[in-house]
């Protein structure tokens, strides 16, 4: 039953699609994120329903003749120059059989960006967008930090089975990655009821996060905790709350988790620290070798490590050189500065309200990406580089609305598809 439920969602999602292609594009995100099809137990797992909802997307798309020129933004480019350096490393790769395969995983992801670019042209859409990427986590989120909290943090979560952030280190970073969308739809809904569940769920991430036994995790949530902090408009109100949060973790986290935590200050006599240094060092090594192409996809086949270089910068420089990790720094780096002073301009207009607090937590978002890859390989996830085009559509939206000034909010769901479509 559950194959046939999946199977059914997904096809009545490409039919969506064909009434409306914008709406294919958060059925992308949920499945995308989400992974049902992952958690199936028959003939849709493994079923590449990612595959088959992008292709009918497109359809739609190219059939409605729906889409709008690309707006002019400096990322574009830059994703479109990275892609073709991947493509020149990919070429002159160490390792050719595994370089490939992951070259063409790649470029999927930098292919699927451009639906959102070319379909979503209004501030509900992007609304909307942002909502189905923070709710596919949210609801793996919540089963995970219920679970946390119900067996005393004693067990690790993990998120859907074949996913990109299945392992409990990766689930950790997306957890915490997630939780500034969530803090924006809650800045975004007057709904009180809507407001005290997604309340609950940034707490229950916070639990699922601690709960992974991730020490990089534990750095990545009190450097987001830092920043959702700087940006409070209600320090008086966050900072107990913090304060309480803070407090029920240390009695209810068991001591195991505190012991390993403690590692990290003693990471010189700690085997797992030790190992990543030396990785860090074989990559930062091969980076000086290869400076111009690295050592390609997957180059740790040829460096003779371990199955990651567990630093995402590490992981760019050793495989693809210092000018693609240079690329990477400024897409990734530069759309966080170009959001906070996107913010500081913003907060000059109360019409632009809105457009603050989504600069605020994309760029907080990305700010727990960065932090996040200091400890693991997540140069080729998906979401960061979905938080750069919807900081893109963000910042056309911004340049618009201070040109045609408007205040609408997003209502109602039903309400705000029908004006979206209509």
């Amino acid at each position: 039953m559950h194959d046939l439920a999946i199977l059914c969602i997904l096809t009545a999602c490409v039919g969506i699609a064909f009434y409306r292609p914008w709406l294919g594009v958060l059925a992308l995100a949920a499945f995308g994120y989400l992974h049902p099809q992952g958690s199936a137990s028959g003939f849709m797992h493994g079923f590449p329903a990612y595959a088959v909802l992008f292709g009918g997307v497109s359809a739609a798309t190219l059939i409605s003749h729906q889409w709008r020129p690309l707006p002019p933004d400096w990322r574009i480019l830059g994703l479109l120059v990275l892609w073709a350096y991947f493509l020149l490393t990919t070429y002159n790769a160490q390792v050719q059989w595994a370089a490939w395969p992951r070259f063409e995983e790649v470029s999927k992801i930098f292919l699927s960006l451009g639906l959102p670019l070319l379909l979503i042209d209004t501030r509900r859409k992007l609304f909307f967008l942002v909502v189905a990427t923070a709710t596919s986590f949210a609801l793996v989120t919540i089963k995970g930090g219920y679970w946390a909290v119900m067996t005393g943090f004693a067990d690790r979560v993990y998120g859907p089975p074949d996913s990109q952030y299945y392992d409990n280190n990766l689930f950790a970073v997306a957890v915490i990655m997630n939780v500034p969308l969530l803090v924006l739809w809650l800045r975004e809904t007057s709904d009180q009821g809507l407001r005290y569940a997604l309340m609950a769920a940034i707490a229950l991430s916070a639990a699922a996060a601690l709960s992974s036994w991730s020490r990089g995790a534990l750095i990545t949530l009190s450097v987001t905790a830092l920043v959702l902090l700087w940006h409070s408009k209600r320090k008086h109100l966050t900072i107990p709350l913090l304060v309480v949060g803070t407090a029920l973790a240390l009695v209810s986290l068991p001591e195991a988790w505190f012991d390993r935590m403690y590692t990290i200050a003693s990471y010189e006599a700690e085997g797992s620290a030790q190992s990543r240094l030396h990785v860090w060092h074989v990559g930062i090594q091969h980076a000086l070798t290869f400076p111009v192409t690295g050592v390609g996809f997957d180059g740790w086949h040829y460096a003779v490590v371990t199955l990651d270089w567990h630093n995402s910068y590490v992981e760019m420089m050793a495989e693809h050189g210092f000018i693609a990790f240079g690329i990477w720094c400024v897409l990734l780096f530069g759309t966080i500065i170009s959001l906070f002073r996107l913010s500081r301009t913003a907060a000059r207009s109360p019409q632009l309200a809105w457009v603050r607090n989504y600069s605020q937590m994309l760029g907080a978002s990305l700010v727990a990406y960065a932090a996040g890859s200091l400890f693991l390989g997540l140069s080729y996830w998906d979401i960061p580089y979905h938080l750069i085009v919807i900081a893109v559509l963000l910042t056309e939206r911004a340049r618009k609305a201070e040109s045609h000034p408007v205040t609408d909010r997003p209502g109602g769901a039903f309400q705000a598809v029908r004006q979206c479509s209509g």
